[in-house]
């Protein structure tokens, strides 16, 4: 299992936008269509080989749109694993009985999203691609729109939750990864997922990811510039805070 894919969800596309760009130095972003099916508009970036999308509604009743209102702002909204063996994990989804709440299989690329009430935390889907660096959210010339002179890859996702360790053994069940032994966090290839208290009065969710940068002080003061500092002094973009990691 790999993090691929981090997807936050606000209110105002066009202002997670700008904020985003200018803190992360990212390039330019995908607008898949196939969003719009769910009430649905975003942008996609690489950041690597990894992706960051916002999701923002277009129209009454989404499943985004609730989650804005139940935790009272942008926020964390997906976490997209990518899987060499799509039939394994499925059956693991199964046999851990986890709705599934919607699934694709396609010319070389196929996803399952799980059911979030099933798993706890956030929406999660298992995604597989031929081959393996293909990207399809991230549109089919992804390639060129790879900007590294400030970020390099996403390596990391925080969840909040009222039971954090019930959660972690949750995930690594449906996963299949074991905790580690702080029984907190679950390694993946070349990142993690952590699992904290959720003490923001926003309810269980979403609460950070990690990204691998150049120059985090850097980063950190383009951040403070935009106000995209909180007063704990944690990076906050589109409601989710954001851990530099020293690339």
């Amino acid at each position: 299992m790999r993090l691929r894919q981090i997807a936050l969800v606000g209110q105002d596309l066009e202002a997670a936008r700008a904020e985003i760009v200018d803190v992360l130095g990212l390039g330019a972003a995908y607008a898949d269509p196939g969003v719009g099916k769910y009430g649905l508009h975003n942008a996609v970036w690489p950041v690597g080989d990894t992706f960051l999308e916002v999701v923002s509604p277009t129209r009454e009743g989404t499943t985004a749109g609730r989650l804005l209102e139940k935790r009272q702002g942008d926020g964390g909204y997906m976490v997209i694993l990518q899987t060499d063996d799509l039939a394994g994990a499925r059956a693991r989804v199964a046999e851990t009985g986890v709705r599934v709440a919607d699934q694709f299989d396609g010319k070389g690329v196929s996803f399952t999203h799980l059911h979030p009430k099933d798993v706890g935390g956030a929406i999660v889907s298992v995604d597989w691609m031929e081959p393996r660096e293909r990207w399809e959210w991230g549109g089919p010339d992804w390639q060129a729109n790879v900007k590294t002179d400030t970020s390099l890859e996403i390596v990391g996702a925080e969840v909040q939750a009222d039971d954090p360790a019930a959660m972690a053994k949750r995930w690594g069940e449906v996963l299949g990864l074991d905790a580690r032994p702080d029984g907190l966090s679950l390694a993946l290839d070349g990142g993690e997922i952590r699992f904290v208290k959720a003490e923001d009065g926003r309810g269980e969710g979403l609460r950070a990811f990690d990204v691998k940068v150049r120059d985090p002080v850097a980063v950190f003061a383009r951040a403070q510039a935009r106000g995209a500092v909180d007063a704990d002094g944690e990076v906050v973009l589109c409601g989710t805070r954001v851990r530099l990691v020293q690339g």
